[in-house]
C-alpha cells in the first residue's frame, strides 16, 4: 500500500491481482488497472460547424479530404484508443461522418467547451471506459503518438487529467499570449498555466531568457479519467479561469492533478482560413 499527499487530497493506492483502488479524502474510485491488460480509452473528437473565425471548418477540404476526416483517420492510428467517436451539434457534420462510416454522436448546442461535449458523449454511451481523450478537431495532421503520450500518463494512479507540453525554442512563441505556457513539478504535474511567460527571470534581459531557463508551451489535448470528466464539468467557472481564459485552471483550483507529458511533436491547429497555408 502507498499513500500520496498534497495540500488538497490524500491518495491511498491498494494493489491487488486484478484491480487497484484509489481512495481520496472525499471519494474513492475503482480503477481496473491490472497492468496485464490495456485500459479502455475512448477518443472523442468535438466538432462544431459554427466557428466564429472559420465557419464550416470541419468540412473544409484539405488535399482531397475534409478536415474532420483527416483528424478521425489520424486518431484511429493511436494504439491506446479502444474506439474513436465524433461529437457534433451540426447535421452537416453528422451526415458527412455517417457517409464515411465514422462513429458520430449528436450533442447539445449549448456547450461552452469540448470538455463539456466529451462529458455528454460519455454519459450517453452504454459502455465502460476508464479514460476519455479529447482529440482536437482542428488539427488535421495530429500525430497519433501524441494521443498515445496522453494515454500513457494514466499509468500513474495520481493522474486525474493529462495533457502535453513542448519545449519553447523560439522567442516569438515565448512572449505570445496566444500560446499558453505551463510550469510543472519535478514529477511532471502542472503547477500553473498562463498566457504570460512563466517563470519570470529576474535580472535577465528577455532576449536571453531561453538561454537561462526551459519553458514549455501547452499543447491543448486532454485526457480525463471517466469519473473525473463527469465531475469537472459540474464545477462552476473559477476566478483564475476567468482571469486567464483557460478552463484547465478551474480543475487546478479544485485540486485535480494534471499530468504534463513532454512531447517532441509539433501541433498545428487551423483557427482561421489563412492557417491552411501552414500545412
Amino acid at each position: 500500500m502507498q499513500t500520496y499527499k498534497n495540500e488538497c487530497k490524500t491518495y491511498t493506492e491498494v494493489s491487488g491481482d486484478t484491480l487497484k483502488l484509489l481512495f481520496t479524502d472525499e471519494k474513492y474510485y475503482f480503477y481496473n488497472f491490472n497492468y496485464n491488460r490495456h485500459m479502455k480509452i475512448l477518443g472523442i473528437i468535438p466538432s462544431r460547424y459554427a466557428s466564429t473565425r472559420f465557419p464550416g471548418k470541419p468540412l473544409v477540404e484539405i488535399k482531397g479530404k475534409s478536415m474532420i476526416q483527416r483528424v478521425y483517420e489520424q486518431a484511429k492510428k493511436a494504439t491506446c484508443l479502444s474506439d474513436v467517436i465524433i461529437a457534433t451539434d451540426d447535421e452537416r457534420i453528422y451526415n458527412h461522418a455517417q457517409a464515411l462510416n465514422f462513429k458520430v454522436v449528436y450533442t447539445d448546442t449549448v456547450h461552452q467547451s469540448g470538455t463539456d461535449r466529451c462529458a455528454e458523449v460519455l454519459n450517453k454511451l452504454d459502455a465502460d471506459y476508464d479514460v476519455v481523450i479529447n482529440v482536437q478537431g482542428d488539427e488535421p495532421y495530429i500525430n497519433p503518438e501524441q494521443i498515445d503520450e496522453v494515454g500513457s500518463c494514466f499509468e500513474d494512479l495520481k493522474t486525474d487529467i493529462a495533457t502535453l507540453g513542448k519545449k519553447i525554442t523560439k522567442q516569438e512563441e515565448l512572449f505570445n499570449i496566444n500560446k499558453p505556457k505551463v510550469i510543472k513539478s519535478v514529477d511532471d504535474f502542472a503547477l500553473y498555466f498562463s498566457r504570460q511567460t512563466l517563470p519570470f527571470l529576474r535580472g535577465v534581459e528577455e532576449k536571453g531568457w531561453l538561454n537561462h531557463q526551459t519553458f514549455f508551451k501547452h499543447i491543448g489535448i486532454y485526457g480525463y479519467r471517466a469519473e473525473v470528466l463527469k465531475a469537472i464539468t459540474q464545477l462552476p467557472m473559477s476566478s483564475l479561469e476567468k482571469a486567464e481564459g483557460l478552463e484547465q485552471l478551474r480543475w487546478l483550483e479544485n485540486g485535480y492533478k494534471i499530468k504534463v507529458k513532454e512531447t517532441f511533436h509539433e501541433a498545428i491547429s487551423i483557427d482561421v482560413p489563412e492557417d491552411l497555408n501552414l500545412i
